[in-house]
């Protein structure tokens, strides 16, 4: 019977998912890429060496796993043939038959890039965006006026969509962006050399998952940034352009689920936020500096330091009812140590009312208050625990706060940032 395993973020992304992933590709088969582009940061440390990837699945760091990107995921070709060059870096071998990537994934183009930049310096209200052409390349797709992969191997049909998305692009980024246009001929012979560098990677990425999953092999299923930035469900407008929810994770790869799925959220024992947005429970003082430098919260996209503060477990709890998912990994409990108290958010103060959940109104989330639970800190080094039952009573109970609240079970603890550095409660595969 086939299995699988789904990694979500249940914050606003950065939770610690790349070091998750990786700790359970040890047991998986294939590790697939479903949503999401070049502006996830997924940082691995391994023996205390640190990789960062950004759109090559985490799981390519075990020398036995396929690692698939499906068609739901937004790919800038130059950054995914960067990541091969730092894999062979690495000394990894055969990738060419281990890296599969969709024909049916969209291009993120220069041009996508530029206008994302040039929209987000222009408008009054920033987004927060990493600049990187997601949203716009998301936006083609939807428009039906997207580049697919699929596309580079038909030059002549590449040549005739390129022009016309570029005498559109032009127009927009010089008339009202007052930015300098992009020459066509240059990106035509630029894309050519760019699709026979990717060919050896392309796949039909639908069917090859689905013979997997026929095969019984064991499936991880690694998503990017986290459900509070969901563009439906998260805190729109400050949100992705993608849906960051676990029921992406098969229609971006065009396969069913294994048979034997479970669904694992992973939240940060502590709260951050890249970006803009409302952020009830951020720490703009010493606490949250040290929050900052003691758990070296800077994206791993952008470099761009975190904002920090106490776990919102308001927003994790509204994140588990939207995606359904039962079971949580927490990371990062190692940076919370040495501290005498903690805070749990359990409610907002919404101008005299109290909300136990997060409103779709954003400019009340704006205004929100936290209301807060004070809980017993701890001052033990976590990082040498490996056994549950040797977890300090104040983390055990922090732990069985948030499996109270949420009504999900925790199955995993992360103490620390390398591989090792886990407390494995109850096994996945």
């Amino acid at each position: 019977m086939s299995q699988g395993v789904v990694i979500i973020g249940v914050q606003w992304g950065d939770e610690g998912k790349g070091k998750i992933v990786d700790y359970y590709a040890s047991d998986a088969d294939v590790v697939c890429r479903f949503q999401g582009g070049n502006n996830a940061g997924h940082t691995l440390v391994v023996h205390g060496k640190q990789t960062i990837l950004h759109l090559i699945p985490s799981g390519i760091l075990h020398p036995h796993t396929k690692c698939l990107i499906g068609s739901g995921v937004v790919v800038d070709a130059e950054v995914f043939l960067e990541e091969i060059n730092i894999l062979k870096g690495l000394g990894i071998e055969r990738l060419e038959d281990r890296i599969y990537l969709s024909d049916r994934c969209h291009l993120i183009m220069d041009y996508h890039r530029r206008l994302d930049e040039a929209r987000e310096e222009k408008k009054a209200g920033k987004i927060g965006t990493t600049k990187r052409g997601i949203g716009p390349a998301y936006e083609d797709r939807v428009a039906r006026r997207g580049l697919r992969i699929a596309d580079l191997y038909n030059p002549e049909q590449f040549n005739e969509k390129l022009k016309a998305n570029l005498d559109e692009k032009n127009f927009l980024l010089k008339e009202l962006y007052h930015v300098e246009a992009l020459q066509t001929q240059h990106y035509q012979q630029k894309y050519h050399e760019i699709a026979q560098n990717i060919r050896p990677f392309v796949r039909d990425v639908s069917s090859c998952l689905n013979g997997l999953i026929e095969d019984d092999k064991k499936i991880l299923y690694e998503g990017a940034q986290g459900v509070l930035l969901d563009v439906d469900y998260g805190t729109y407008p400050y949100v992705t352009s993608s849906h960051t929810l676990p029921s992406q994770s098969a229609l971006g790869l065009g396969a069913r689920l294994p048979d034997q799925t479970l669904f694992i959220g992973v939240m940060k024992a502590y709260s951050t936020r890249v970006g803009e947005g409302p952020f009830v429970t951020e720490l703009k003082d010493a606490l949250g500096n040290r929050l900052r430098e003691t758990g070296a919260e800077f994206g791993a996209t952008t470099g761009r330091p975190r904002r920090c503060g106490w776990l919102d477990l308001v927003a994790v709890k509204y994140a588990l009812q939207v995606s359904g998912i039962k079971n949580l990994a927490i990371t990062k409990a190692d940076v919370l140590s040495g501290l005498d108290t903690l805070k749990v958010c359990v409610a907002y103060d919404c101008g005299g009312q109290r909300v136990d959940t997060i409103p779709a109104d954003t400019a009340r989330l704006w205004k929100a208050k936290p209301v807060y639970e004070t809980l017993s800190g701890w001052k033990e080094d976590l990082k040498p625990i490996q056994k549950s039952q040797d977890i300090p009573r104040a983390l055990q109970e922090y732990v069985q706060f948030i499996e109270k609240f949420t009504g999900a079970r925790v199955n995993l603890v992360s103490t620390g940032a390398d591989r090792e550095n886990v407390i494995d409660i109850h096994k996945a595969f």
